[in-house]
């Protein structure tokens, strides 16, 4: 056994957790995304101005390095709006954000709680447009759909309640020292958010990385984004710090390969199909960043919330303490 402090996995039941998969609530197997269709541009009077949203960064929506946009339809095959194509450059552009960001892995606990429990607050005040958002990007019905946003506000409470209840462990090894196990944030996490459930998916993984003190890069639904535009508008008025919270919207793919690829995220998390879950492990080997896949699963999403999330949020630093008699 090692004697030395830092962080290491060389004992506790911390060490033996980094290599057993915890039991999860898997979903349905994603299937690939059919190429979307063409829809007719509507020129009517309510459709006069053309409003494409932007990419979030660093606390701010900015258009996408390379000036182009995505068509996102609804269930039904019209055009419900465009979003921003986000690149390479705009991926690094997040990720610089997420690691310049000071306030947020340094908060103490209770402001983290604080502050989600305001994003959960706010976004309670828009539930019925929430839900409306899914029923027109998913098909699916009002009830289902506003059913999605309430539990997006529970697990927000949830994991708001949990940043300072989650906490590292003191162990006594068989030596004249004291082992301290202290929980300390992964640093920048990536996250590729699935296409089901656009909002509760999203949540799900974003709440526990922010829980623990991380800074995110979000890539979104590709089927439903606008849910994480608007999302992104409630943002700008719940306190979160700039550079907390980074969306980039674009090809779930590419951006998840850039992701893998880059030196300064410490780790990702990939639900989509198993083609980007496998290249994405297999992109982030030259790095050896922390790497989370569904495998081509989705999860329950109603049920997918508690500490296998957090742990999967955390990096144990165990301090080592000598004593005498």
């Amino acid at each position: 056994m090692a004697t030395a402090s830092g962080f290491g996995r060389e004992g506790g039941r911390e060490g033996l957790e980094e290599y057993l998969a915890p039991s999860e609530p898997h979903g349905p197997v994603i299937k690939q995304a059919a190429a979307p269709k063409q829809a007719a541009r509507d020129t009517s009077e309510n459709q006069a101005i053309d409003r494409t949203a932007k990419l979030f960064i660093a606390g701010k929506q900015v258009r996408p390095d390379g000036n182009y946009s995505l068509p996102v339809l609804t269930s039904k095959g019209k055009l419900a709006g465009e979003v921003g194509l986000g690149s390479r450059k705009d991926i690094r552009d997040a990720v610089t954000a997420a690691r310049a960001c000071k306030a947020w892995p340094e908060a103490t606990a209770y402001n983290r709680a604080q502050v989600l429990y305001y994003l959960a607050e706010n976004l309670s005040g828009r539930t019925e447009e929430f839900a409306a958002r899914i029923v027109e990007l998913t098909g699916a019905g009002h009830k289902a759909a506003k059913a999605e946003v309430e539990a997006s506000i529970e697990r927000l409470f949830y994991y708001a309640g949990m940043t300072d209840k989650f906490e590292g462990r003191v162990h006594q090894p068989p030596a004249r020292t004291v082992t301290l196990a202290l929980h300390e944030p992964v640093g920048v996490i990536g996250i590729v958010a699935p296409d089901d459930s656009p909002l509760l998916g999203l949540i799900s993984l974003l709440a526990p990385a922010l829980a623990m003190g991380n800074t995110t890069v979000v890539v979104p639904s590709s089927i439903a984004p606008l849910v994480a535009t608007d999302f992104y508008q409630v943002l700008e008025y719940s306190d979160v710090p700039a550079g907390a919270i980074n969306i980039v919207t674009g090809h779930t793919a590419e951006l998840a390969a850039v992701l893998a690829k880059h030196d300064d995220v410490d780790g990702l998390w990939v639900v989509a199909e198993a083609e980007i879950c496998a290249k994405a492990e297999a992109e982030s080997v030259g790095n050896l960043k922390r790497v989370w896949t569904g495998h081509g699963r989705s999860l329950d999403w109603p049920t997918a919330q508690g500490e296998a999330f957090l742990r999967r949020a955390v990096e144990v630093k165990n301090v080592w303490v000598p004593y005498g008699d």
